[in-house]
């Protein structure tokens, strides 16, 4: 397999990453999972970066009482393998505690705020943070917008929420609705991270930044897409949540859909925001409908069973804590696209997610058409494998092309190469976790990487149906072994097309 090497990269690189002006992140769920291994990490490498060097607090928010040295305890454990002087960036944090219906609360946290403008003697724009599960969005967002906390006229107001956006169409239209009340779209930030991540972001400018790609970027030459979100890890803690979900709500509505968007859309006119983001809507607009007829199954789930991984008995989905035992709700969704506009007619896309499978991989393969003609018949050559490109997500983030090139000796053999490209390996250091990328975005205003209410009103929109279906029917998930590669009704939805899934053992 050849490699590209540090040597091969140019050394004339072409960087924009502009430092956060100042703000304070008010994070409501301070002491919760969330803010301890993603948010404080992020933040705190950030501040290493020289990034939030203009000015950075951070404000917790809580129903647990704790003081402010009881909050930096917790940011300097979160930071203790990787931030050495953390002196400076945990004299930052503050915490304030009440109940989030409580009206007390947001007047303690905006004369928080007042007092900690005046002491540092700055205007810090305010980002509020939803660490907190969908339920409690409501009573947070009023009670921010009756405080008046919604504005700062003196520099910005922001809310960041995470997923998921609601559960279907009429419930995110009804969050959505709450939220416009006093945040207006400009304001609101709605996260995905597997948006932060390197290679994600990298398939805009893998395809719009080199011409060697984009005239092939069509139905002319791409035989098929397959996007894979593998995880070999169950739901872990999350049972309680998790069954209410499932993996169509999970991953494919939100994390599968936006990969989808960014692989398969036109050419935005410039790289602002809302050009992008226009550019994804139109994408998401031409996909069609699933169909439900059971004879032609565009849609199959599966629920993980007992099984054996890294030679560990696992249980079944139904014996895991807080899951009913009788469940339906899957954790595994195999999918047949259609994206119907000039580019892709006719071309289709493969997406599938499951829990509890052989390897952790994600990643998006582009399998092009075989060549036309082979004359290499009469050299006994009957068929030659097609191109593919690999964007690798994870583990390790790169990018993969296999082509055909003859190996060296007297007779005619043509073998399989690849050309794989290691972010870790070229560069010499470990990606940044998706949430800084994000994070700063945030303190700059650029929306790019988040979703906007048109575009998750679609991808509900488009599953609505399916989940309508599903209950009304009852019927039960096929299931497959945990640590298993797959099931037949999964394999048989591209394999009646003619084409096999990737091996995910095997990437």
């Amino acid at each position: 397999m050849a490699k590209i090497s540090p040597s091969a990269v140019c050394q004339q690189m072409l960087c924009v990453e502009s430092p956060a002006p100042p703000c304070v992140f008010i994070v409501f769920g301070a002491s919760g999972d969330l803010t301890k291994r993603k948010l404080i990490p992020a933040l705190a490498n950030l501040f290493k970066r020289g990034l939030l060097d203009n000015g950075f607090l951070f404000l917790g928010c809580g129903r647990k009482k704790l003081s402010n040295e009881d909050l930096r305890k917790i940011a300097a454990e979160a930071t203790k393998d990787f931030l050495a002087e953390s002196e400076k960036f945990l004299s930052s944090f503050f915490y304030v505690s009440g109940d989030y219906d409580d009206k007390n609360l947001y007047n303690e946290i905006q004369n928080t705020l007042v007092e900690l403008d005046k002491k540092y003697g700055k205007n810090f724009g305010r980002i509020f943070y939803l660490a907190l599960p969908p339920a409690m969005y409501p009573d947070v967002v009023e009670n921010l917008g009756q405080a008046g906390l919604n504005k700062n006229e003196e520099s910005f107001a922001r809310l960041v929420v995470e997923k998921p956006f609601g559960k279907d169409l009429a419930s995110a239209t009804e969050l959505n609705d709450c939220i416009s009340k006093w945040f207006s779209e400009k304001q609101l930030y709605r996260i995905d991270h597997y948006l932060g991540k390197e290679t994600v972001q990298n398939i805009m400018m893998f395809r719009f930044a080199n011409s060697i790609f984009e005239p092939i970027w069509n139905r002319n030459y791409i035989d098929h897409i397959q996007i894979t979100i593998a995880e070999s890890i169950g739901i872990e803690s999350r049972g309680s949540y998790y069954d209410k979900s499932g993996a169509l709500r999970d991953m494919f509505v939100n994390h599968m859909l936006s990969m989808l968007s960014l692989v398969a859309m036109e050419p935005p006119p410039s790289f602002d925001a809302e050009h992008i983001r226009d550019e994804k809507i139109k994408l998401l607009r031409s996909i069609r409908p699933f169909s439900l007829d059971p004879c032609n199954e565009d849609i199959v789930r599966g629920q993980y069973a007992q099984g054996i991984a890294d030679g560990k008995n696992i249980p079944a989905y139904r014996q895991e804590a807080d899951v009913d035992k009788n469940s339906k709700t899957e954790t595994y969704i195999a999918t047949r696209l259609f994206v119907d506009n000039w580019r892709w007619q006719s071309v289709p896309f493969y997406l599938r997610t499951g829990k509890r499978l052989a390897q952790r991989v994600t990643e998006i393969a582009v399998i092009f058409k075989k060549v036309p003609h082979l004359m290499f018949a009469s050299a006994g050559i009957e068929d030659l494998p097609a191109n593919v490109l690999v964007l690798k997500i994870q583990p390790k983030e790169g990018i993969n092309l296999s082509f055909e090139a003859k190996r060296p000796g007297a007779k005619m053999c043509i073998g399989t190469l690849e050309m794989d490209f290691n972010y870790t390996e070229v560069f010499g250091a470990e990606l940044p976790d998706a949430y800084q990328r994000l994070l700063l975005d945030c303190t700059t205003g650029d929306q790019t990487l988040f979703t906007r209410i048109d575009d998750v009103k679609l991808a509900w929109g488009l599953i609505d149906n399916v989940l309508k279906n599903w209950q009304q029917n009852d019927a039960e998930p096929y299931f497959y072994p945990a640590g298993g590669e797959s099931f037949s009704q999964a394999d048989a939805l591209i394999q009646k097309d003619g084409r096999n899934w990737r091996k995910i053992s095997e990437t």
